[in-house]
């Protein structure tokens, strides 16, 4: 039970502590006005380009920018923590590590399951993106399944932070990678090899290419549901190992807070 309360309470005010500074003057264009903008100009240079339909980029990246919430915000849940010099008060707690961890990720799931479903209402409405009415359960399942994994990533970013001085460096490297190696505006079997071999061991590749089948009006493939679930998986297992890692050494070495 207290490891419930530390996911649900912990979570929810680790979130909403990021509102002393992130006002929502900053997050309506940063996490809506960013998206928004970029689902347009990669439609608009595919149309010019004749290089694939609306559909191929508004699945593409209205899936990828759900990464925007939550590797930003999963790096800076924890880094932040660092920064502000609150982290070795959190630490100090008994409280299961897991559940903080978890429940810090969890405000920045449901974020960007709201900014990758803003990126298809984007789409239906300025775009020719008219998905079928009986393919938005299964691109919802597509869009909780990939916000969740690109947090996991988020998490182990989070984990880094610990040793890096400036995570939102990190953070800017690694999403926009993302956008390069994970099929989002190129077919995946179009990149290099080692860029497609990367690309699959990257969260939500798997997660596009199965919103791609559904709204092309194939059913949903599973497969690619479970690999990305387990592409996540991979990556919050790791980040938390890193992080009880990270977390033993800088209290052995009293480094915790030094940024």
């Amino acid at each position: 039970m207290s490891s419930l309360r530390v996911f649900a309470v912990g979570g929810l005010l680790s979130y909403r502590a990021l509102f002393a500074w992130a006002r929502p003057s900053l997050y309506i264009p940063t996490l809506l006005g960013s998206p928004l903008f970029q689902i347009l100009f990669f439609a608009y240079v595919g149309r010019n380009a004749r290089f694939q339909d609306d559909s191929f980029f508004v699945v593409g990246n209205a899936v990828q920018v759900s990464a925007m919430a939550g590797v930003y915000g999963m790096a800076m849940a924890i880094g932040g923590e660092r920064v502000t010099g609150t982290l070795s008060a959190v630490l100090s707690s008994p409280a299961s590590r897991a559940a903080l961890f978890l429940g810090r990720a969890m405000p920045y799931v449901l974020n960007g399951i709201l900014v990758s479903t803003f990126g298809f209402v984007v789409g239906r409405l300025l775009l020719d993106f008219h998905p079928a009415a009986s393919s938005i359960p299964a691109l919802a399942l597509v869009i909780v399944v990939s916000a969740a994994s690109s947090t996991a990533l988020g998490g182990l970013l989070g984990a880094l932070a610990l040793r890096s001085r400036d995570v939102l460096v990190l953070a800017n490297v690694v999403y926009f990678l993302m956008l390069l190696f994970c099929g989002v505006n190129v077919p995946l079997h179009e990149l290099p090899g080692w860029m497609a071999a990367i690309g699959r061991a990257l969260p939500l590749t798997h997660g596009i290419e199965a919103g791609r089948a559904v709204v092309a009006g194939k059913a949903l493939p599973v497969r690619l549901i479970v690999t990305e679930l387990g592409v996540g998986a991979v990556y919050a297992t790791a980040g938390y190992l890193l992080f009880r890692l990270f977390e033993a050494e800088g209290r052995r070495r009293a480094t915790l807070e030094i940024v």
